[in-house]
Parts: C-alpha cells; structure tokens; sequence
C-alpha cells in the first residue's frame, strides 16, 4: 500500500505543475499574434496580404 500511496503522490505533483505551467505559458492575444506574425515574417517566400491594410 506504500508503494501505491507514492505513486499517487507522485502524480498529483505531476499534475499541479503541469498546470502551474500551462498557465504561466498562458499568452494574451496581443502576444499570439504578434508572435504569429513574427513567424510569418521570418519564413521565406510570398508575404500575405495585410488584412488591416
């Protein structure tokens, strides 16, 4: 039962940090699309049409 106990304790701990990580990597929308076009700018090739242009 120890060994059951321990298991358990090790994936409860898993799973809080996994959330504590998705939240800290959570981003505004502001960042995603600066981000986004960031890689758009970064890649070669055709650009797209502005949308707000």
């Amino acid at each position: 039962m120890l060994g059951l106990a321990g298991i358990m304790g090790v994936a409860a701990t898993g799973v809080v940090i996994a959330r504590a990580e998705r939240r800290r990597r959570a981003y505004t929308p502001e960042e995603i699309r600066a981000r986004l076009r960031e890689r758009v700018e970064a890649r070669p090739g055709p650009r797209p049409e502005d949308p707000q242009a």
